[in-house]
Order: C-alpha cells, then structure tokens, then sequence
C-alpha cells in the first residue's frame, strides 16, 4: 500500500508537471530524505506550479515569498510587537512557518535575507530577537534561482548552497506539453489535484528511508566520490562532508522509490550531478578542455571504481 501511495504522489504531480517525471521524482526523493531542493531555471518553467502541486498532493502547508532586494529577515523570521492590552511583547511567525516554503527567486534579494535561512534550514528553528521557535515537521525548501548573470541576480554564498540537497533544473517543456500548457489543461489539472499522503504519512516513510541498508562497499564508494572531487584537475573546489551525507541519504530515497531495501552504486550515481553539481567548481583543465559541470561529473564515475551490485 506504501509503494501504491509513492506512485500515486508522482503521478498526480505528473499530470501538471508533464514531461519532467526525472525531475519529479528526484523532487520526490529529496522529500523522503528531508533535504531542501534548489531549481536554477528561466522563469515560467514551472518552478511554483511545481511545488504548490506536491503541497496539495502532500497536504503540507505552504507559504510562498518572492525574493527582492527589499525583502526584510524579519518578513521571513518573524517578529516580536508590543501590546498594549497584556503589556507585553508578543510573536509574530514569519512565513518560514510551514511545511514548505517556496523561495521564489532567492538570488534577487540582499545577502543579509539570504542569511536568514542559514539556520533555518540546517536545524530546523529560528532565532528571532534572542529567543528560539521550532519550524513544523516536516519542512522543506523549495528556492527557485535564477541563472547567475540575469539582470539583478547575484550568487548564493558556497555556506548557503551547501545546505541545498539538490540542485536540478526543470528546462523548457516539449512541443506537445507547451501546447497543452496553451490550451490551459495545465492549470485546470494543477486546480484538480486531490491528497495523496498526509504530513504524518510522509514523516513515517522518511523514517522508513533512513532505516534502508546500506553496504560498507557503498559508503566507501560515497566517499571515494567526493574526495575525487578534492584532486586537481577536474574540481578547483571539492564537496564538503556534507555533500557525502546529502548523497548518502539521496541514494536511500532513490532506493525507496525503486522498492528496494538496500542501495546500489547505481542510486548514487543517479543522483551525483544534482547532489554534487551546485558544491563544486570547475577546474583549470576542465575549464581549457570546455567541459561542464555534467561532463565532469561523468568522467568522476568513470574514475572511481564502483562496488559490485
């Protein structure tokens, strides 16, 4: 019944995201892992569509914020105000206070916003004026960026992408899906979506992925992985201990997805260039050869040997 209800919330999300079921389901997965999801995209992909439908499907409260330059930490946070009546200061939550927050185009607002989520999405709380208020269970964020060198963007900080899961883009739909995005089939299916998993349902089965085995081969394969990223050549800038945990985690989801209860090199490897792409930087032979981010990360398999299935 589990893996019906897994199914089920991919196809419902599906029906208004056409075309894109890869990144569903790594959507999906970073989910069952309780990480946050950064999409670098043009706007009008479907980025919001894309989050308020899994809000729906999950029956998770959403708050959305769209990021500019005079978007206050306060705006995010919260804030404390005077009352007269009892004559004392009372909270004010924030929008951070749901299960998931959609930070609509984080690269547009000012550094010091930016950094308000620092804390929010390591530990799960805020610290508003000296005192500490817990965030719902579960929390998720989804932050939409868009592509660096847009007019007034600016770069996330390496401390601030550290914290992301993953990082995927959703790119330009097909022919035939832009023709029914036209019609507005889309939005009419996206207004029709029904409950798939309750928020309780999905902290169970997060449970649930954390407990999937895992092989002494397969976490030394992890890690072989991201140190490879440390040696010259490829990589001027390796992944953090983070980045192993993050992937660790990504391939139990894949994993649990697949219905399975063990992972194989083959989930890490199909999640390494959303878990490792945004945490690294290209380096001096990558850059002189003209290879992306992708590229680089392919050849990285083709490096370090994987344990056998």
């Amino acid at each position: 019944m589990e893996q019906e209800k897994l199914e089920r919330v991919q196809q419902e999300v599906n029906q208004v995201i056409q075309g894109k079921s890869d990144v569903v389901r790594k959507v999906f997965a970073a989910m069952l892992a309780g990480g946050h999801i950064l999409m670098e995209d043009i706007p009008g992909v479907g980025k919001t569509t894309l989050a308020t439908t899994f809000a729906k499907t999950l029956d998770l409260r959403y708050h959305r914020v769209q990021f500019t330059p005079d978007v206050l930490p306060s705006d995010i946070l919260g804030f404390s105000m005077y009352q007269n009546k009892t004559g004392e200061f009372e909270f004010h939550p924030g929008s951070i206070f749901c299960n998931l927050f959609l930070a609509d185009e984080i690269n547009r607002t000012s550094p010091k916003t930016q950094s308000a989520l620092l804390e929010v999405m390591e530990e799960r709380q805020a610290s508003v004026e000296g005192k500490t208020w817990a965030l719902p269970d579960p929390f998720f964020v989804i932050a939409t960026q868009n592509p660096s060198g847009s007019s007034g963007t600016q770069f996330l900080p390496e401390s601030q992408l550290d914290r992301f899961m993953i990082c995927l883009s959703m790119g330009y739909p097909s022919h035939q899906d832009a023709v029914s995005i036209l019609k507005g089939e889309v939005w009419k299916q996206a207004q029709e979506r029904r409950r798939v998993l309750t928020a309780e349902e999905l902290k169970q089965l997060q449970k649930e992925t954390e407990q999937i085995y895992v092989h002494d081969a397969v976490y030394d394969y992890i890690v072989s992985l991201v140190e490879e990223t440390r040696k010259p050549g490829l990589f001027a800038e390796g992944a953090s201990p983070r980045a192993s945990i993050a992937l660790l985690r990504m391939a139990r989801a894949m994993a649990r997805l697949e219905e399975r209860d063990f992972v194989t090199a083959q989930d890490v490897q199909s999640v390494l260039k959303e878990v490792l792409g945004h945490r690294v930087k290209l380096g001096t032979r990558a850059r002189a050869e003209g290879m992306d981010t992708a590229e680089c990360i392919r050849e990285l398999i083709l490096n370090v040997k994987s344990p056998r299935s």
